[in-house]
């Protein structure tokens, strides 16, 4: 991991076991379409953001309450100049529970400042771990939309 890939945590008041069966449920927590599963090592799914867009992931790593890594092998985001700028990179979510609290330590490696769609996926990420996950975890609901001001 390079200390420019983008990073988050978040911590809640449940097991790590089941924080990593609750990252495992992407649809719970991320607004897209999903196909596949993602529930074991090796497993592999594909996420679709409308349009031509996808993404395909396979499970490299899961160590329940410890560590979920995704691997996307594959991707199309035609809304940038490098159309595969997923492609190759990691999602990984690392998770330590202390005296009940478990944190999830996320990063995409690969996703840095210097990559077209950081301005984007940065916020977007923020708001699927910081807003999303961390709901899914505390209430079992996702927030798939922001909220309006």
């Amino acid at each position: 991991m390079e200390k420019n890939d983008f990073n988050s945590s978040i911590s809640a008041n449940i097991s790590a076991d089941e924080a990593t069966k609750k990252i495992s449920n992407v649809p719970g927590w991320w607004r897209i379409t999903f196909s596949g599963s993602s529930e074991k090592q090796n497993d592999q799914f594909v996420v679709k953001m409308g349009g031509d867009s996808f993404f395909d992931f396979t499970v490299a790593e899961l160590i329940p309450g410890e560590r979920v890594v995704w691997l996307i092998t594959d991707c199309n985001m035609p809304w940038y100049a490098n159309k595969k700028e997923w492609a190759d990179t990691k999602i990984i979510f690392d998770v330590t529970e202390t005296d009940g609290v478990t944190t999830v330590d996320f990063t995409h490696e690969g996703l840095t400042p210097e990559v077209e769609c950081y301005k984007d996926c940065a916020p977007g990420w923020t708001h699927w771990i910081k807003t999303s996950l961390l709901s899914y975890f505390t209430t079992g609901e996702g927030v798939f939309r922001a909220p309006t001001i």
